[in-house]
């Protein structure tokens, strides 16, 4: 039976409460620490891990001082991208020169900005000999991994594997203005959110126990700005955000497509299609997933759940997010998740990075498949911007920063560049 471990958190905002909350489900770790920017923030983390019984994590404001702490021996990373280089020196350069035990890490989606990054990333883990876990909850999801079992196991078996997925992530925008800017997040909705499609649909079309069965060979891509960069919804993204993001002067994308064509282990080239948007209007979160083989296919929504619930207009009350991640009215008919965490997979990606990590085993989603899913997004970028399909991987995708990230694209640059 595996020990529990010690479980740091780097980053104490939205992200880290969803892990926390997800933690009532995991046996093998515990929340020992938090190091936070902001004082408060972190005591509100660990006020959360009390009250759910799952820790009682020191407070920190220096990362370094808390690796040092002798309990700690896993780090969950989910500070903001622009910080995640700096943070990983920060753990590795105690981990070397002996002050901390720490032996694993887990970063949270995306792994990084830009390719470069995500190598330094890898460099920087790996040379210190670490255990190294990639946290994307979506491919933990219990119905995406039950549903890839069942569609892999009758249908694949009898007619063959599929040959097309579709993975879209959808909502009204992210909560912190950050996430909202391009440099500091790198680039728009297509690295905030498509890191989720992009993997999700690999996950669904690679055989199980394959690791290594698809090969990416082209990346066919679109970005746009449909809704915030409308004057109207500009000024009020600004006015929300005071004064942070100015969509008029410097905007990201919105929404984006993409189609990444493989192929397999058995020579087939098959198709997984992602979709990503900050301008939908609905419920709240909506997570789409479909798996299509020659005789079967899979069909997931999130927002087509078991339950929901009915308020009439005259139920007035405050704005909040009790009912769905994301959520968007008060009113009407709405569904509702019993237990979000483990919908959208955090629970089981915890159980089993927890688990990996005691055992001293690399966990099934690495650094290594994060820092391929970079490469997919920065492939995306690089076709989005060419307006054309490029191979993978395009020449100089190491060196490439995305013009969102660099706050120089603009709507029509493709319009523009149309023949």
């Amino acid at each position: 039976m595996a020990r529990r471990i010690g479980v740091g958190f780097v980053g104490s905002g939205f992200i880290a409460q969803f892990h926390a909350r997800s933690w009532k489900g995991v046996r093998d770790g515990d929340i020992v620490a938090v190091a936070s920017r902001r004082p408060e923030s972190g005591r509100e983390f660990a006020d959360l891990c009390r009250s759910l019984d799952v820790g009682e994590p020191t407070v920190y404001t220096d990362v370094a001082k808390m690796v040092q702490q002798s309990d700690v021996e896993a780090v969950w990373i989910t500070a903001p991208n622009y910080e995640r280089i700096s943070v990983v020196e920060a753990i590795v350069n105690e981990v070397k020169a002996g002050r901390s035990k720490v032996r694993a890490v887990a970063i949270e989606k995306p792994l990084a900005r830009n390719v470069r990054e995500a190598r330094r990333l890898v460099e920087l883990v790996e040379g210190a000999g670490l255990l190294h876990g990639y946290l994307e909850n979506q491919v933990f999801a219990p119905s995406v991994t039950r549903g890839k079992e069942i569609a892999w196991r009758r249908g694949a078996k009898i007619a063959g594997p599929p040959y097309l997925a579709r993975a879209a992530e959808e909502h009204g925008g992210p909560h912190r203005p950050w996430f909202w800017r391009g440099p500091l997040q790198g680039g728009g909705v297509l690295s905030d959110m498509m890191c989720h499609s992009v993997e999700a649909g690999r996950y669904l079309l690679t055989a199980p126990d394959q690791k290594d069965y698809l090969r990416p060979v082209a990346v066919l891509a679109t970005i746009a700005n449909l809704k915030w960069a409308r004057p109207h919804y500009a000024e009020i993204l600004r006015r929300e955000t005071g004064g942070e993001v100015d969509y008029s002067r410097a905007p990201a994308e919105d929404y984006a497509s993409a189609e990444i064509v493989y192929e397999t282990a058995h020579g087939d080239l098959i198709i997984g299609q992602a979709s990503t948007s900050w301008s939908y209007s609905g419920a709240g979160l909506r997570l789409t997933f479909e798996l299509l083989g020659p005789e079967y296919s899979l069909a997931i929504n999130t927002l087509d759940p078991e339950s929901k619930i009915f308020f009439s207009r005259n139920v007035v009350g405050e704005a909040g997010e009790d009912l769905v991640e994301k959520q968007a009215a008060e009113q009407g008919q709405m569904p509702f998740l019993g237990d979000e965490a483990h919908v959208y997979g955090y629970t089981a990606e915890n159980q089993h990075m927890t688990a990996a990590f005691s055992r001293g085993e690399m966990p099934r989603e690495t650094l290594f498949d994060g820092l391929l899913v970079t490469q997919l997004l920065m492939a995306a970028y690089r076709s989005a911007e060419l307006g054309t399909a490029v191979k993978f991987p395009p020449e100089g995708l190491d060196e490439f920063v995305p013009l969102v990230q660099q706050d120089r694209w603009t709507p029509r640059q493709l319009l523009d560049r149309a023949r």
